[in-house]
């Protein structure tokens, strides 16, 4: 079964930030690795289980694909997937940890 996704603010936050850095460079850059994250993003409810186990949290549940240099962060419930976060890969992963008890 596909379950639908969800987006938590946090996540959509990330996602404005990061257009808004790459646009201070280039709008078009920008505009092509955000349409690449969602895509991405649109992709998981059909393969949830194909991004790996996110390895500082080493839970199941907790998943992420690789979109360029950023880490689309998804956790697996009952009925929803959510995107919990956007970070660079690398920025430190224990400022989102917050976001996982959501």
């Amino acid at each position: 079964m596909v379950y639908p996704v969800i987006w938590s603010a946090e996540a959509v936050e990330d996602l404005e930030s990061i257009a808004n850095y790459i646009a201070k460079d280039s709008e078009f850059y920008a505009s092509a690795v955000i349409d690449k994250l969602l895509a991405t993003s649109r992709l998981v409810p059909d393969h949830a289980f194909l991004g790996r186990v996110v390895p500082e949290f080493a839970d199941e549940k907790i998943r992420e694909r690789f979109v360029y240099s950023y880490r689309l962060i998804y956790k697996l419930n009952t009925d929803t997937i959510t995107i919990i976060a956007i970070i660079h890969g690398k920025r430190l992963i224990e400022t989102i940890s917050d976001r996982l008890h959501a």
